[in-house]
């Protein structure tokens, strides 16, 4: 059987430089680096619905998550390219199936559950709690077997590997593969602007699609010490270096590390450098962007027809399922 690979961005917004960096760009060279495999990336705009309720603002941040992958290169003849609610239908019966046979007492170990539940839990949802059961779904319902994620996202993908043995044993047979997590060397590694990992919730993120303006303005705010100007400074803990590294070449890195340690050398002047080096490394996926967003008839056709195709196959796989549960008769299914 061809391999295939998926994985999937929830429409919280447009990508941020953390998302372009950890995910979208080494799955676009992963999808490069396997040529005979089927490749999937969605838009997890059911997900979203956890902590966003203005669903105009779902749908506009979905073509903000469609423009940004198509910036970077994603070839649509190849890769489909699909809004998660476009097979909901198909993707929650799966996850129904998977709820009725998965250990509640697992799902409260759930890394993002326990966060939340630290805090107010009277604004914890079910959707909250039943999210890696969703995300299990979702790859399963493609039999999936390399998923590019976060390794913040691996617990995630454990209780999808535990969710497939579980329906593997009820049925008997091996129907769902074990999926097998991928994640880019720099996908812990991309800090936001005031040192901790990048995240829109932490208000910390650099959007490379925003306007001169605010891309300068939100490189200014990143945090650096009291060091003066004259003094030499530490390169090994500047955020500034630590961003500056990830999309710069290993001789510009070098002559900023220098004039660190040399002094003479203000935090202002690198924040400049690092912005000039971002448009600049940038600008055409800039300018593709722009040209998606001002055309969202476009997308929508491009939405449309991988919904059409991920539709197909999900309506395939579902169809096996149900006969390997023998729900086709319970149903009254043809």
């Amino acid at each position: 059987m061809t391999k295939r690979i998926l994985t999937g961005i929830q429409s919280t917004g447009t990508p941020h430089l953390g998302n372009i960096l950890g995910v979208i760009l080494p799955s676009i060279r992963l999808f490069k680096k396997y040529v005979n495999t089927k490749q999937f990336v969605f838009i997890a705009d059911l997900h979203s619905l956890i902590q966003q309720n203005d669903f105009e603002q779902i749908q506009n941040n979905a073509y903000h998550i469609a423009a940004a992958w198509l910036s970077f290169g994603l070839n649509i003849e190849k890769t489909i390219l699909y809004r998660q609610s476009d097979v909901s239908s198909e993707v929650t019966e799966l996850a129904w199936y998977i709820n009725c046979c998965f250990p509640y007492n697992r799902l409260i170990l759930s890394h993002s559950f326990k966060e939340r539940s630290k805090h107010d839990k009277t604004k914890i949802n079910v959707g909250l709690f039943t999210y890696p059961i969703l995300m299990a779904a979702d790859i399963l319902l493609y039999n999936a077997e390399i998923i590019p994620v976060g390794k913040d996202q691996l617990q995630h993908i454990e209780i999808t590997r535990s969710a497939a043995n579980k329906l593997n044993n009820k049925i008997g047979k091996k129907l769902f593969v074990l999926p097998i997590p991928y994640f880019h060397k720099t996908t812990m590694l991309i800090p936001g602007t005031n040192g901790q990992k990048m995240s829109k919730s932490k208000k910390n993120y650099i959007n490379i699609f925003s306007s001169d303006d605010n891309l300068k303005k939100q490189i200014m705010s990143i945090k650096t010490d009291n060091t003066f100007f004259k003094e030499k400074k530490n390169p090994d803990t500047s955020i500034i270096i630590s961003l500056y590294k990830l999309i710069a070449s290993k001789e510009k890195v070098d002559k900023m590390k220098t004039k660190y340690l040399q002094g003479k050398y203000g935090y202002l002047e690198a924040k400049l450098t690092l912005y000039k080096c971002l448009i600049e490394t940038f600008s055409f996926e800039r300018k593709q962007f722009t040209f998606f967003i001002n055309n969202k008839s476009l997308l929508d056709n491009i939405l449309y027809s991988g919904a059409k195709k991920a539709k197909i196959i999900a309506n395939q796989r579902l169809n096996e399922i149900r006969k390997n549960f023998r729900l086709k008769e319970i149903l009254n299914i043809n």
